[in-house]
């Protein structure tokens, strides 16, 4: 495997690689790596001649109080098993040198970013949708690829690439969870053993929901019920729980295909996020 730290040999490494041919699938990670990121390069392996992998610890989508200072890091832990998993080149920048000076331009990701985790985090998307567009010019890749864990900025990001033309495709890979349903994360780390405890409520509270949702077909039902769940996890506070259309991220109407139903709880020392994706057959109202 491959190491690079420096921007100009990124690009450099891609623009050869483009020449002789070859495909390149890309996984973007801040690191402290799990079985969700692994999954994610084993199926930019079976598409892709290569696998590039970055770690950057993103400053741009951290707001002011937000853990960025805590995020868990261990480089040399991330490169072992990234090497193990089959990717061939790891990317990991300095913030100095994703981000050499001050820049007044922006992107901003619109409604999708108002709802769900953008309602109390903004200029959140607007990082990540920084932070993705310098990474891919940098790695050209073919596809790249995201966990459904992280159902908003997922729909962000198709969007994004889809409005502007991005040349590569976004590819969806399902959430991968632990044997008690809890979806895997690395701020998982951060909880403590009690509350590592109670965590798998949140899924089986969604769970309960989607099959709910998918009997009844009464979104306000379903929420409410969904929201009880949350509210009796003793250690926690529910940051949010809805159900929206999917990937618009609006209401849910008769038109609407597929709902996500999603939720963010906060324990003592993390922030976790979970989400279902129910398709629907005209029974909501």
């Amino acid at each position: 495997m491959k190491r690079i730290e420096k921007v100009a040999d990124m690009a450099k490494t891609s623009r050869i690689l483009a020449a002789e041919g070859k495909s390149i699938g890309f996984v973007p990670t801040m690191g402290y790596l799990h079985d969700g990121h692994l999954a994610l390069v084993r199926e930019a392996g079976k598409e892709n001649d290569v696998v590039i992998m970055s770690i950057f610890v993103n400053p741009a989508q951290f707001g002011p109080g937000e853990d960025f200072e805590s995020y868990p890091r261990d480089l040399e832990r991330d490169a072992a098993l990234a090497e193990k998993a089959g990717v061939d080149i790891l990317f990991h920048p300095s913030p100095e040198e994703m981000y050499p000076e001050e820049s007044d331009i922006r992107i901003l990701p619109g409604r999708q970013a108002d709802v769900l985790c953008g309602a109390s985090r903004p200029g959140h998307f607007d990082g990540v949708l920084k932070v993705l567009t310098k990474l891919f010019h940098l790695t050209r890749p073919e596809r790249a690829y995201f966990g459904q864990k992280d159902a908003q900025q997922l729909a962000i990001i198709e969007t994004f690439v889809r409005n502007y033309n991005f040349p590569l495709e976004i590819r969806r890979v399902a959430t991968v969870r632990e044997e008690d349903g809890l979806a895997k994360s690395s701020r998982n780390v951060r909880l403590t053993p009690e509350e590592r405890k109670e965590a798998p409520a949140i899924y089986a509270a969604l769970k309960d929901g989607a099959r709910m949702l998918r009997e009844s077909g009464d979104p306000e039902l379903v929420l409410g019920m969904v929201r009880n769940s949350l509210g009796r996890i003793p250690d926690a506070e529910a940051d949010y729980a809805e159900i929206l259309d999917y990937p618009s991220l609006r209401p849910l109407s008769a038109e609407s295909g597929e709902a996500i139903i999603a939720a963010a709880v906060r324990f003592s020392g993390a922030r976790l996020i979970d989400n279902i994706l129910v398709p629907l057959e005209g029974k909501t109202s």
